[in-house]
């Protein structure tokens, strides 16, 4: 692959970020500008900038190749969980803790009300600056975080209050001390408590929905998906590693697994694509909140007419009936 190809999503919307950079320094200047003759000129100036960039936007976007899909899910300004939360939800209450003497920041839960319905929502959270990253240990959750979540789950089950999961991570801590903790076993015991639960179960993966790290709050009736949200077995850069051992084909990887919204739901593996507003929802996350609120209230409408015993049932055939078998002779 070639070696200059973007590694951020900064670094890839650079061209774009240096023109809404002049355009900012043109408004500013309008604004501060005394001579109505030299305003006039600045705000011009700015305007034909400004559908110079919606152009741009517009094009960089209807265009995203799958490493391009990868660069935008993990843009730092992309909304996060309790982005989300704040935004869809009313009377959030966050509880911590897994009851067995740990508490992990990387998954975030409780109770809240959604469309005036009671309901339990959890995700993966990452930071917005290095602290935060570190607390919350870049969204990659260690095994108190599923543990957590399946207390939720239990809670949400107890109560019969549906469960909305945000999925948004690389994968799940990979560390020693997890390692030691049964991370494996974690994810496995949150992946069979969402099986085994009767009340309506969504997820949306928002950003990145990385290994088991995923799956193990992914387990649910109907799985949505961003856009530009990426799905997969293994991060593009691990499987370059693995497969090459040159993480820098990390783009070639993006594109043999499969890894988009689109290649998803062609697999069946998402039941929805959910539009982002134009230029992805790190550009209008207020437009994003209301596309996902739309599209989850629609499928828990359906969900609830269903008994508890159908919609065990409805999760066990979903997820059954997930791959093909070819044979050749």
């Amino acid at each position: 692959m070639a070696k200059d190809i973007a590694k951020t999503h900064k670094e890839w919307e650079k061209p774009l970020l240096e023109l809404e950079d002049t355009i900012a320094k043109l408004r500013e200047a309008a604004r501060r500008e005394a001579d109505p003759v030299k305003q006039a000129n600045y705000i011009e100036k700015a305007e034909t900038y400004q559908e110079q960039c919606n152009r741009y936007v517009k094009l960089m976007y209807s265009n995203l190749g799958d490493w391009e899909k990868v660069l935008v899910a993990r843009a730092e300004k992309r909304p996060y969980t309790l982005d989300y939360i704040q935004s869809i939800f009313n009377g959030f209450i966050e509880l911590q803790g897994d009851r067995n003497g740990f508490n992990d920041n990387a998954i975030v839960g409780g109770p809240a009300e959604f469309n005036g319905r009671p309901v339990i929502v959890l995700g993966h959270q990452k930071g917005r600056n290095i602290q935060d990253r570190q607390m919350r240990n870049f969204g990659m959750a260690k095994p108190e975080g599923y543990r957590k979540a399946i207390r939720l789950f239990e809670m949400a089950e107890r109560f019969r209050m549906p469960v909305i999961s945000f999925v948004d991570t690389p994968a799940a801590d990979p560390g020693v001390e997890s390692e030691s903790r049964g991370i494996s076993e974690a994810i496995a015991a949150a992946m069979l408590k969402m099986f085994q639960l009767t009340v309506p179960t969504v997820s949306v993966i928002i950003g990145e929905g990385g290994s088991g790290g995923a799956i193990g709050i992914a387990v649910s009736n109907r799985v949505l998906m961003l856009e530009h949200a990426v799905y997969s077995v293994i991060p593009p850069e691990g499987c370059a590693a693995i497969l090459w051992r040159a993480p820098e084909r990390a783009p070639e990887a993006a594109e043999a697994l499969q890894i988009t919204a689109k290649s998803a739901l062609s697999l069946g593996i998402i039941d929805e694509i959910v539009s982002e507003p134009e230029g992805a929802a790190h550009r209008d996350p207020a437009g994003a909140s209301d596309l996902i609120k739309e599209a989850v209230v629609r499928h828990l409408d359906e969900l609830l007419k269903l008994s508890p015993a159908e919609l065990h049932a409805d999760r066990h055939a979903k997820f059954r009936k997930l791959g093909k078998f070819a044979e050749t002779l």
